[in-house]
Formats: structure tokens, sequence, C-alpha cells
């Protein structure tokens, strides 16, 4: 590391304490003197809620891609998560995943792995690795109001704390900074800010399937070590409304459960009905495993499913020493498990450019560089997205159609192809670009199709179902 990368003199501010103002942080300690997190909530202590994320209580789970960027940022961070009672997850080897194809293999050979854990453990260890850092502090209960500076340099932002009662006993002050990272989610306020900076021509897009998300935590029937992920995925080919489910295993041998379903076949907060919406899949697995299972908490909905993204990367101008992260720039529709796994890979190319220390051009580059796991994640889900009759946002084109009849070739093909398989988890895990589906390889294989018969049913291993059938006999 250079001489002129960190200096004691240099300050970063971070607008918000999530995953992404925490990972912000963790991309960038090491080039300045001091890094503040500006959060408006007291953090939790250990592995609890945090107040302020309410997704918290949905399925999150980082696929490769963000489990290697992760591990570049916090060193040792995967193998504290996991002593911690999170799941590696071998794909597609621990994975009962019901495509609208068919049902994959579980391939005894693993190309990827997955990390499954809940919000609030992931949350937990990331920041208890962040913060024992001396020079990263927290400033909570406060508030990023404006930023500093004009359109050509930020330097800094305006904030509001708030004392215990609240709003009784507000104050405002002025927070200098180098840089400033915006990361307060799908809250922010860039746009606004950068329109009071004379900054404007800002483009955005939304993609909404108007899916609606419901989740549940299950004492799992069987200990989850080693247990599958479970997956139905909505086919948008059928006339009735899309629907699809999940289940992952996390610590404390629980299950954390989530269905899906578009306007007019939505899952609701009815606690009684919640297995019966699981039946209504396309196939009853997840029911039929709930039915051995003993819920642990109320049914938890959300409708914030919409694709959001601005394109910061697009401005004609932007200013030197302000970088935007996270959902602040792209949120996605959760059903797809993307964006933990993007938050990682843009703070990781965060932190490769600010190794060459806080020089001029550095936000843009950066901008630039968050924007690229952004354009991949965002090729894959709102290319799912726009397929749901109820989505608005964006209709189809027909080159559209006609990717999305290969990707379906694809997907068949997988069930019977290692090879094809493994082309898709690539891309799924975030370890390569969507454009690497059209290699001649890929397509060949595409071209010959499935080399093995479809399975008829999901592929439990002879343990897994002495298991279950244990519990049905215990019941």
């Amino acid at each position: 590391m250079s001489e002129t990368v960190r200096h004691s003199h240099a300050r970063a501010v971070v607008i918000g304490g999530s995953m992404a103002g925490m990972l912000a942080a963790a991309a960038v300690k090491d080039q300045v003197g001091s890094v503040e997190i500006i959060e408006c909530h007291d953090l939790p202590e250990g592995p609890g809620p945090r107040i302020g994320v309410p997704q918290a209580v949905h399925i999150h789970l980082l696929q490769s891609g963000g489990v290697d960027a992760l591990e570049e940022l916090l060193p040792g961070v995967i193998d504290q998560l996991a002593a911690s009672g999170a799941h590696r997850i071998p794909v597609t080897t621990n994975m009962i995943i019901y495509s609208p194809e068919g049902w994959y293999r579980r391939w005894r050979r693993a190309t990827h792995r997955l990390m499954t854990a809940s919000r609030d453990l992931t949350d937990h260890v990331v920041r208890e690795q962040v913060l024992k850092e001396p020079h990263v502090n927290v400033r909570t209960r406060s508030r990023a109001i404006g930023l500093l500076g004009d359109g050509r340099r930020v330097t800094g932002v305006r904030i509001r704390t708030s004392g215990e009662g609240g709003g009784e006993g507000e104050r405002e002050t002025e927070l200098r900074a180098d840089l400033v990272i915006d990361a307060s989610g799908r809250a922010s306020r860039m746009p606004q800010w950068l329109a009071e900076l004379g900054i404007g021509g800002l483009a955005e897009d939304r993609v909404d399937s108007g899916l609606v998300y419901a989740s549940r935590m299950y004492r799992a029937p069987v200990s989850t070590h080693g247990w599958p992920v479970v997956s139905v995925y909505a086919d948008p080919r059928l006339p009735e409304p899309a629907s699809a489910g999940g289940i992952l295993p996390i610590e404390g041998d629980r299950w954390h459960v989530g269905l899906m379903g578009a306007p007019g076949g939505q899952p609701t907060r009815d606690a009684d009905a919640f297995e019966a919406f699981a039946r209504t899949l396309r196939h009853p697995i997840i029911a039929d495993l709930l039915a051995r299972a003993e819920p642990l908490t109320d049914v938890s909905v959300t409708h914030s499913t919409a694709n959001r993204r601005h394109y910061y990367e697009r401005l004609r101008t932007w200013p030197e020493g302000l970088v935007a992260l996270g959902d602040s720039v792209a949120a996605f529709n959760p059903m797809y498990g993307q964006g933990l796994s993007v938050i990682a890979q843009g703070a990781l190319a965060l932190r490769e450019l600010a190794r060459g220390g806080l020089v001029p051009g550095l936000s843009r580059r950066a901008q630039r560089a968050i924007a690229r796991p952004v354009e991949a994640a965002w090729a894959l889900t709102v290319g799912q997205d726009i397929h749901f009759a109820t989505t608005t946002g964006k209709n189809p084109r027909f080159t559209d159609r006609l990717l999305q009849r290969y990707v379906n070739r694809l997907s068949l093909t997988a069930t019977g192809s290692f090879r094809t398989a493994t082309a898709l988890t690539d891309v799924l895990a975030l370890h390569a670009p969507p454009t690497s589906l059209v290699r001649p390889g890929v397509l060949l294989s595409a071209l010959v199709g499935p080399l093995r018969p479809q399975l008829e049913g999901p592929q439990f291993t002879p343990e897994e179902l002495r298991l279950l059938d244990g519990v049905r006999e215990r019941s």
C-alpha cells in the first residue's frame, strides 16, 4: 500500500449501519485514519433484530460470489459465520430444486457453496468484525439530512442527532469528510441530494412483479446440519398467479421458510393459511416438510419486492468524495437471493480502487465498478420478472422472449447435464456474467439437450428419507 493511500487526517463517513454500511467501512478502513458510520437506530450487541431492517425476517443467503467477496473484505469471517451456526451449502449437491423445466439433480461434484443463516446472525458476525477496528466508530440515533459541498466535490454531511427520547433534544451538526459513502438502503435520499447540488438527469428503473413475500421460522424435525435447501420456482408460463417457495436451513436447527405469490394468489399473515398456501405451489414438497415441523414465529409479510435501480454511473457529472453502495443503488426482488452478494461484490470493488488512495476520479471509477455486479444481478432478476403477467415497469420485447426461450432450454438441459448445470450456477452464483451462457460449449450443450432422463420427483438421499420416515413414525 503506497504512502498516499492511508494517512491519519483522512476521514470517511458512511451513511447507514446495515450490511452495506459495514462492508463499506470494511472497504475503506485501511485507506483512511477514521471511519464514522451514521446510523438512525441503536445497534444490537448480539445477533438480535435491528430496528430499521424489516426485511431481516425474510430469507437471506450469500451466493458463492458474495461469499468470496466477503472473505476478501474480512478474512476469516466465513469460518466465523460457520462456527456461529451458518450453513455452507454445496451447489447443487445439497439443493432440491424444482425449476419450471423439472427437478435439478444433486450432482456429487459441488461447483459452488452458498451460505445460509438468519439475517440477524450474518449482520452480527460482520458488524463484530468491522467494529473491532479502533478507528471505525458508529454514531447511533443520527440521521444524515444533507450533503456538504457542491456539484464538483462533496466535503461531508449534515446530520441530525436525537437523544433518548427520540425527537426531544435534537441537534444538527456538520460532519466533514474526505469520502462520503451512502449505504442508507431503499430509503436513500441521494437523488434529492444530487438535485440540490445541481446534478440532474438521473435515470431510474422500477420493475415490479407484484409478488408478496411471506416468511416464517420453524423448528426443523431433523438436524439441519447437512440438510438441503429446498426450492420450488415459479413458472411464468402458467395461467394462474405465479407462486414459489423455499426452505433454508439456518442456525439453531431451524428452517427459514419463504412463500411468494403474485396478485390474485398472494400469501397473507394468517398463520393458519401458511402451510395451506405452501400446498398450492407447483409441487407440495414444502408443505409436506412443514407438516413435520414446529412453527416458531408468526408470519411476516412484505410487499417490497420490486426491482429498483438508480443509474448513478451514467450521470455526466459526479462529485469527488461521494460513493453510493447497496440498496441505495439497486434493490432486487428477494426471491432470487442476489442482494447481499451484490453488496459484498460492490464493496470489494470499492476497496480495490481505494487502494490507490483517495485520488481525483476515485468516486466516479468506484461508482462504475459498483455498477458491474449490479448489472449482472439486474439482468438475472429483471430478465425473469418481466415475464410474469402481473409485472409493471417493463414489458418483454421480442429479444427478451427469445432469450427466455433459450434460458428455458438451458434449464431443461441442466436437469440432466452437469456441464450445463455448472454454466447456469456460475451465473446465478455471480461468478460469471450472463454473457457466459452464450459461449460455444454452452450453446452446443443446449442444442444437444439433457443427457439423462428427467427425475420424477425430489431427490432425497437414503439417509434423509430415513430421518423423515423416523419423524413420521414418531408423530
